[in-house]
C-alpha cells in the first residue's frame, strides 16, 4: 500500500472542524478514523443491547415494517440479489431474534439450537412476510434500513431514529443523501463492494473490522459487470477465492488496509473505495451518505472531456507498462561486456569491422572525420553502433543499402529484422522484448545514444535511412522519441540544434523521416489506447472484449 494513501486516525480531542474535514480529509479521498467520535449521541447509551438497548428500539419502532436481507449462504451476505433476498417484517420480530441470540450467548449453551422462523402473516401487513420457507435468525440481516433519504421520502421506516443520533459536527456543511441503520443479530461478512456516495460509518454497538481498498486496486477485486444489478460488488467469493479463475485477486491483500472499530467510533470511507466489513454478534451502526463535490460539479456535457483525459491517462500507463524501463541492473550488464571487450581487444575488431561497412557505402568525402569519431565514442555506444549496424544489413541486402532510398512517409512491411534466436521479427512490434532494435535504444543513456546516432549520420547515412524508414517498429518509435525528450532536457538549444541538424540531414527527405518516426509513434499510441479500453472494460466494468 503507498504511503500516501494510508488511513489516518483521529482522537475525540483531535476532530476536525467542517472545513478541516473538507478541505484535508474528505478532499484527499482517503479514508480516516474518528475514535469516539458519537459516544455523546444518545443511542451510544439507549441503543446498548448490554443495557437494555433491544427493549429500549422495540419499544420505540415495534410496530415498524422493516426490510431486511435474507442469506443463503450465512454468515457471508452478497450484495448480487442472485444471492439474497429482501424480506419485509415487523421490527419487533427482528428484535425478537436479536433477544433469543443473546440469551444464547449469555447462557453459552453449547448445545443451544437456534429457533427457526417460519413464513408468518402479520395483521398490519398487506401481504404475507416475504419470507419463504424455514430461515435461521443468522440469515438475517438489517442492512440499509432508511433513517432519512433526500430521494425517496417514502421507503424511510426509522425516521423516529433521528431523535437519537446527531450529524457530526464535521458533517455539518453537507448536504446529506441518506441516513441508515445497520444491524445484525449474529456474526456477518459482507462482500467486498464500493458506494457511489462518500460515507461515514458509525459503530454505536458491538464492533467491525472493515478491510479496504483504494479504486486503482478494484482490479484485484474483479468487480461485476458494469451494467448488472450489483455493478459495484466484488465478483470473488468470499468463502472459497478461485484462483484459477480470478488469479489477480491472489495479491490483493497486497492493496489493502484494515482496520477495527469499536463502540463510539466512526470511519470516513470516500466514494469509490471498496470495503468489506466483518461484524460482531449484535453490532449496530448507522452511516451518512452525501454525494462528493467532484461528483455533484460533473455537468453531462463535460463528460466527452473528461471521458478523454481518463482514457488518456490510462493509455499513458499502458505505454509505460509496455516500455518497463531497464533497470540498473541492465545498464550495469552492458557497460560490463563493453568494458570486457575493451579488456580483451576486440574494440580494434568492431572498429575494423564498421571501417569495413563504412567503405561499402557512399560517404560524400566524410572518411576522415569517419576515423576520429569512431576514435571519440565511449566502449558502450560503440558496441550500441555496432549492433544496430549489424541488425541493419543482416536484413537487407548490404548493395540495396548503397543504393538511394526511395523515401517514404510510411514503412516498407515486407522489411523485417531477426532477434538473437534467428526468428524474423516484423516491424509490427509493440513490445520492448520483442524488439532487438528498440532495446538496444532503450538501454543507452541520452549522450550515448546521440554519440551513436552522429556517428551513424555522418558514416552510416544508408543504414541510417534504413533503419528510421523502414525498420522503426511502434515501440521502437516511442522509445526513440522518449530518448530525444530526455536529450533535449540535458543539453543546451544550441547543441540540441547541431544535434537535429545532423541527424535528419542524413535524410533525402527530412520530412519523410519525420513523418516515419511520428506515424509509428502514433501507431504505439493507438495500440495502447486499444490495450487500456481493453483493460478498461475488463479490470474496471467486469466486461471482456
Amino acid at each position: 500500500m503507498e504511503e500516501s494513501l494510508e488511513i489516518r486516525s483521529f482522537e475525540f480531542d483531535q476532530l476536525p472542524s467542517a472545513t478541516q474535514f473538507a478541505s484535508q480529509i474528505e478532499s484527499s479521498n482517503i479514508p480516516a478514523v474518528f475514535k469516539g467520535c458519537i459516544k455523546d449521541w444518545k443511542a451510544f447509551s439507549n441503543w446498548n443491547p448490554t443495557e437494555g438497548g433491544l427493549d429500549y428500539l422495540q419499544e420505540r419502532l415495534g410496530t415498524s415494517v422493516v426490510e431486511a436481507m435474507l442469506s443463503r449462504t450465512a454468515p457471508i451476505f452478497y450484495g448480487d440479489i442472485r444471492r439474497h433476498e429482501r424480506v419485509a417484517l415487523p421490527f419487533s420480530t427482528f428484535i425478537g431474534l436479536c433477544k433469543q441470540h443473546k440469551q444464547k450467548m449469555y447462557d453459552g449453551c453449547d448445545d443451544y439450537v437456534e429457533p427457526e422462523l417460519h413464513r408468518q402473516v402479520d395483521s398490519n401487513l398487506e401481504s404475507p412476510s416475504l419470507l419463504s420457507g424455514d430461515v435461521a435468525p443468522q440469515q438475517l440481516y438489517l442492512a440499509q434500513a432508511p433513517i432519512m433519504s433526500a430521494e425517496n421520502e417514502e421507503t424511510v421506516q426509522l425516521e423516529t431514529l433521528k431523535e437519537d443520533i446527531a450529524t457530526p459536527a464535521f458533517l455539518e456543511t453537507k448536504k446529506l443523501a441518506a441516513i441508515n441503520l445497520w444491524m445484525n443479530n449474529a456474526k456477518s461478512k459482507s462482500s467486498a463492494h464500493y458506494d457511489p456516495h462518500h460515507n461515514l460509518l458509525c459503530i454505536v454497538a458491538g464492533c467491525k473490522q472493515v478491510v479496504l481498498w483504494p479504486p486503482a486496486a478494484s482490479p484485484m477485486l474483479y468487480p461485476m459487470s458494469v451494467y448488472g444489478e450489483a455493478s459495484n460488488h466484488s465478483s470473488i467469493s468470499l468463502e472459497n477465492p478461485d484462483f484459477s479463475i480470478y488469479p489477480r485477486a491472489e495479491h490483493s491483500g497486497e492493496y489493502s488496509q484494515k482496520v477495527i472499530l469499536h463502540a463510539g467510533d466512526a470511519l470516513f470511507i470516500p466514494e469509490g473505495w471498496f470495503h468489506q466489513v466483518d461484524s460482531d454478534d449484535l453490532t449496530i451502526a448507522v452511516n451518512f451518505w452525501w454525494r462528493s463535490s467532484i461528483m455533484s460539479s460533473l455537468s453531462e456535457h463535460m463528460d466527452a472531456y473528461y471521458l478523454r483525459r481518463i482514457l488518456r491517462r490510462m493509455m499513458d500507463r499502458e505505454m509505460n507498462q509496455a516500455l518497463a524501463k531497464a533497470s540498473s541492473a541492465d545498464r550495469e550488464r552492458l557497460k560490463r561486456h563493453a568494458c570486457e571487450i575493451h579488456t580483451n581487444g576486440e574494440l580494434d575488431s568492431m572498429e575494423h569491422d564498421l571501417d569495413q561497412s563504412c567503405q561499402k557505402q557512399d560517404l560524400k568525402g566524410k572518411e576522415p572525420q569517419q576515423r576520429i569519431l569512431l576514435q571519440k565514442i565511449g566502449p558502450c555506444s560503440l558496441q550500441a553502433l555496432h549492433d544496430l549496424v549489424s541488425l541493419v544489413h543482416d536484413c537487407v541486402n548490404v548493395a540495396d543499402i548503397n543504393q538511394p532510398m526511395q523515401s517514404s512517409s510510411t514503412f516498407n512491411s515486407e522489411l523485417n529484422v531477426k532477434n538473437d534466436n534467428g526468428k524474423i521479427m516484423t516491424t509490427e512490434m509493440f513490445h520492448l522484448e520483442d524488439d532487438p532494435i528498440a532495446k538496444i535504444l532503450w538501454t543507452l543513456e541520452p549522450h550515448a545514444l546521440q554519440e551513436v546516432f552522429v556517428v551513424m549520420a555522418h558514416n552510416f547515412p544508408r543504414t541510417l535511412e534504413v533503419l528510421i524508414l523502414h525498420l522503426l517498429s511502434p515501440v521502437g518509435a516511442e522509445v526513440l522519441t522518449r530518448k530525444f525528450d530526455d536529450m533535449d532536457q540535458k543539453t543546451s538549444e544550441e547543441d540540441r540544434k547541431k544535434f537535429y541538424q545532423v541527424f535528419y540531414g542524413a535524410f533525402d527527405d527530412q520530412f519523410a523521416a519525420m513523418d516515419a518516426i511520428l506515424n509509428q509513434k502514433e501507431l504505439f499510441a493507438l495500440q495502447s489506447l486499444l490495450q487500456a479500453f481493453k483493460n478498461v472494460m475488463d479490470k474496471y466494468l467486469g466486461e471482456k472484449l
